[in-house]
């Protein structure tokens, strides 16, 4: 078993706020392996994250190690790192030692729904699957989960396990197509799938930023855990024995047939 804590929280444009409030969520993860936190929890999106961005051995990334390090629980959070003309949009791996382990850079930009990503943020170009908590986990950001060739990649590479981190847009349809995408995700590739959004923020609601729904469904596409729209963290367990169960059942895997 690998015990995971969902940690929904507010983001805020103050990345002090945000390092804060990780710290608090870490200290309710009494008892995890692995803290997962959503996309761009170093600050709420908009023009000033290239202000706001920094390399992942900067005071942000440093804090979060400190706190993983305190509580002894590895960690994956979503932080913007400076780039040549625009930013990374990262996934980054902390173990609990507090040393930075893997990080991955967002493939697939958030250039729909009126929204254009691409004006601040240069697209990654690798799949990434980092060794963390005992597990191989597949790092996949908010848009990334609406392109199923990515998740394949990661079980090509061997994930046991997908940590989707987002912070979802709200609007007509949105949340179904969160709900919805991540379970087809997990289901397509009988895969525990932890997948981690922002909780709204009143107080930044104006950019739409934020449903919450942080869930783990497991290898059979069910919703084990459903955090609603509130902050919250919640500890759940993982179990790979149930993954063989399931591949035993419906060994879609193994039916794969390239086509062309």
């Amino acid at each position: 078993m690998t015990r995971i804590a969902l940690c929904q929280i507010p983001v805020s444009t103050d990345p002090s706020v945000n390092l804060k409030r990780a710290g608090e969520a870490l200290a309710r993860a009494e008892g995890a392996d692995l803290a997962i936190f959503p996309e761009a929890t170093l600050t709420r999106y908009g023009r000033r994250i290239t202000g706001l961005a920094e390399p992942l051995d900067g005071p942000f990334v440093s804090g979060l190690a400190r706190a993983a390090r305190e509580h002894g629980l590895a960690v994956i959070a979503g932080v913007f790192e400076p780039g040549d003309d625009r930013v990374h949009n990262t996934a980054v791996v902390i173990d609990a030692q507090g040393a930075v382990t893997a990080a991955y850079r967002k493939i697939h930009l958030f250039d729909s729904f009126g929204a254009k990503e691409s004006d601040l943020v240069a697209p990654g170009a690798e799949p990434v699957v980092a060794e963390v908590a005992g597990v191989r986990v597949g790092l996949i950001t908010c848009y990334d989960v609406r392109f199923p060739e990515l998740a394949r990649a990661l079980v090509d590479r061997g994930a046991e396990m997908f940590a989707v981190i987002a912070a979802w847009g709200s609007g007509p349809l949105k949340e179904d197509h969160w709900v919805t995408l991540v379970r087809a995700r997990a289901l397509e590739n009988t895969m525990w799938t932890a997948a981690v959004g922002q909780a709204p923020n009143p107080g930044e609601s104006s950019d739409g930023y934020g449903v919450g729904r942080s869930m783990l469904v497991d290898p059979l596409g069910v919703v084990r855990a459903d955090l609603g729209t509130g902050p919250g963290v919640q500890v759940v367990e993982v179990d790979q024995e149930f993954t063989r169960t399931a591949r035993a059942t419906l060994p879609s895997l193994q039916h794969r047939v390239m086509a062309g």
